[in-house]
């Protein structure tokens, strides 16, 4: 629908004793400390080095990915409406709610209208805080209402900005987490590059800015360099308690700014259940995480008024679960998150399915497989090689330690057997291995999820890279471990990959950041200046979810449906609405609008005339197999479909003919819309049903 065009004139280590500081190990040559509290001037301008270099990076990855996002719409360029069409699908429902507070009279009455919302689900009033994760809407339209920036910076800009800048914090944990892995900087900095470099792989953040995985993984991020810290060997009692104040404060702000946060928690509380299992981590370790997991998780559902997806999640029942087991060796009616189990069930193969819900994700490549091209680009920057040898070395190591500690298991004489063993590996190189392996499946499988993935690729690459633990290995099958020789190769190597990579990909960059386009979406302005200046504030409209969530966004039009897919009524009424583009008859058709309190719909011929997915996947289809109807075009078709009574409604209404022009009205046109109003029809509708 929205399409690009170019602008004229454009051209085409070992465990240290303490761990309060990050210490690279470049510093701990004694004879340049001072004797000031056991810390060298060298100590300390390397701490200060790195933390310029880190913060330097995620500032210069904010600048990157907005000026893209510049260059690619001409954002400060285009009207307001244009601006608000350019969030796609979800993001501009979540936008929407920021306007929406902005605009009302005081804070006290916006929070009142979104707690007792009428605009966004049709005949029905619901709890948009309660439904949806938009705290952080609420948190920045508050903020903008009491900074003194009205004058000279807008509200989008304000939105955005905030969006962007959280990119900043995200390239910070991952320096954090590669530095504390290797206890060098270089691999905080070869973190960054990654990062920056892998942007088509590792963000998508410029073009879906409000889509909430843009907010949330950058504190999931900032949780896996805190856990990192606090699993570091040796670590005060006091810089432990910092350390979980900080996982819990990651955690809390990771789960309220995404509604995929217990699926995600899931599989870490798999990874730390794994290493207790292992004996990797103590019984303190684990049931302060699993603590502070399920603290997050219980503030979020009393933030949400008690959502209950949220209390009946897997991950607080394995949590519970878990801990029952380790110290003592549901009964709610859940169905907001079922159509994500049937879509695994039918992922996996456990059966086809017609299922109408799981199908739109099934046929959808978010939800697919992760494409090979992926491998191609990672390798293209060095990240893929010095990833999977780092990967493959310590995944042994792990066994080897894992065996050894299950052996030991018992033993009065397991600690000291732990001390002299040959092979050791610290839990929290366990801990991001695991990490690693877990996420890496969970991309595999589903491709959207590659990003809580491929963003922790770069400092588990940077730290094989510069750590002690995989050189050392190697350093001993060559018979040359020398301190003199790893560190020659600690610092040497990831110097040289910077090097190359600045060499290869600068130019690129610089290339990349001057190519010049502007937002060109002619038929969707002009639907929405329609809608804005022809119809009434409350008229309701029915239509695509990713269609309406524009509409609501740049017209404040009351809808029947929307894309935030979380809730079961929800779906039903989005399957009834899409009958549009089904073979349904037109009074069946304009009953179930009128059931839903629809005055206009809007029919757009990119999905009646869908040729974007093959046949099976594309929406018609997906209807008519939920109808039980045989799908258009040559093909098989399973035996128990039969053939459709009716022609396909959103065609057939274009012919006017009886009784398409008694029940609907055209009143708007283009060459990608056509929006049509209902007829009541009250009158008849009373003398038959009589007095």
């Amino acid at each position: 629908m929205t399409s690009l065009r170019q602008r004229k004139g454009s051209k085409g280590k070992d465990p240290g004793p303490s761990v309060q500081n990050l210490k690279p190990d470049c510093t701990a040559e004694p004879r340049e400390r001072f004797a000031t509290g056991g810390f060298s001037w060298w100590t300390i301008l390397c701490v200060m080095t790195g933390s310029t270099v880190g913060i330097s990076l995620g500032l210069l990855c904010c600048i990157y990915v907005a000026t893209l996002h510049e260059n690619d719409l001409w954002f400060s360029n285009i009207k307001e409406v244009e601006r608000e069409i350019s969030f796609r699908t979800e993001c501009g429902l979540y936008y929407s709610y920021y306007k929406q507070m902005l605009k009302a009279p005081s804070i006290q009455q916006g929070l009142y209208e979104l707690i007792h919302d009428n605009t966004t689900e049709s005949k029905r009033t619901i709890n948009i805080l309660q439904r949806m994760n938009i705290y952080q809407e609420v948190f920045l339209s508050i903020l903008y209402r009491i900074l003194p920036i009205q004058t000279y910076l807008e509200p989008i800009y304000f939105y955005i900005y905030t969006v962007f800048a959280l990119q900043t914090v995200y390239v910070i944990a991952l320096f954090i987490t590669s530095w504390l892995l290797s206890d060098s900087w270089l691999a905080g900095a070869l973190s960054g590059v990654w990062y920056i470099l892998n942007r088509v792989d590792t963000t998508r953040v410029e073009f879906t800015i409000s889509l909430r995985e843009n907010w949330s993984i950058p504190f999931f991020a900032l949780q896996v360099a805190a856990i990192t810290c606090y699993l570091r060997p040796q670590l005060k009692p006091i810089h432990q308690r910092v350390i979980l104040w900080l996982v819990f404060v990651s955690t809390f702000c990771f789960c309220l700014t995404w509604q995929f946060n217990q699926f995600v928690l899931l599989v870490q509380a798999l990874i730390i259940f794994t290493l207790d299992c292992l004996d990797f981590l103590t019984t303190e370790q684990v049931v302060s995480l699993y603590l502070m997991q399920v603290l997050s998780l219980l503030l979020v559902w009393l933030l949400q008024f008690c959502n209950s997806m949220i209390l009946g999640s897997l991950v607080l029942s394995f949590i519970v679960s878990a801990l029952f087991i380790k110290h003592f060796q549901k009964i709610l009616q859940l169905k907001s998150d079922e159509h994500i189990f049937k879509f695994i069930k039918a992922k996996f193969g456990f059966g086809a399915t017609r299922d109408f819900d799981a199908s739109l994700y099934l046929c959808e490549e978010a939800f697919g497989l992760l494409p090979l091209d992926t491998f191609e680009r990672l390798a293209g920057t060095v990240l893929l090689y010095p990833y999977l040898c780092t990967l493959s070395v310590l995944f042994i190591l792990l066994l080897l330690v894992a065996l050894s500690n299950l052996s030991t298991n018992g033993s009065g004489q397991a600690s000291k057997e732990k001390e002299d063993r040959t092979f050791r590996m610290r839990p929290d190189v366990a801990y991001n291995l695991l990490h690693t392996v877990f996420f890496g499946l969970l991309a595999f499988s589903t491709m959207r999820m590659k990003y809580l993935w491929t963003g922790h690729m770069c400092p588990f690459a940077a730290f094989g890279v510069c750590g002690k633990e995989v050189w050392s290995l190697y350093l001993r099958v060559l018979h040359c471990n020398t301190k003199t020789m790893m560190r020659l190769i600690r610092y040497s190597v990831p110097i040289v990959i910077l090097a190359f990579l600045y060499y290869k990909f600068w130019p690129r960059l610089m290339e990349e950041i001057s190519e010049l386009r502007e937002f060109y979406d002619p038929d969707t302005v002009e639907l929405m200046e329609w809608i804005r200046l022809k119809t009434p504030k409350r008229a309701v409209f029915a239509g695509s979810m990713q269609l309406l969530a524009g509409i609501k966004l740049c017209t404040g039009r009351v809808l029947t449906n929307h894309p935030h897919y979380e809730d079961q009524a929800l779906r039903e009424r989005t399957r009834q609405v899409y009958q549009i583009y089904a073979r349904q008859s037109a009074e069946e058709v304009h009953k179930v609008l009128c059931s839903v309190g629809a005055d206009y719909i809007v029919l757009e011929d990119s999905i009646c005339y869908e040729r974007r997915h093959s046949r099976g996947c594309r929406l018609r289809d997906l209807l008519d197999l939920a109808n039980g109807h045989i799908m258009d075009g040559p093909g098989e078709n399973e035996p128990d479909l039969i053939l459709a009574t009716h022609p396909r409604f959103c065609e057939a209404i274009k012919t006017d003919m009886t009784p398409y022009s008694t029940l609907f009205t055209r009143v708007f046109k283009n060459k990608t819309f056509h929006v049509y109003k209902l007829k009541k029809l009250k009158k008849k509708n009373k003398a038959e049903n009589g007095p």
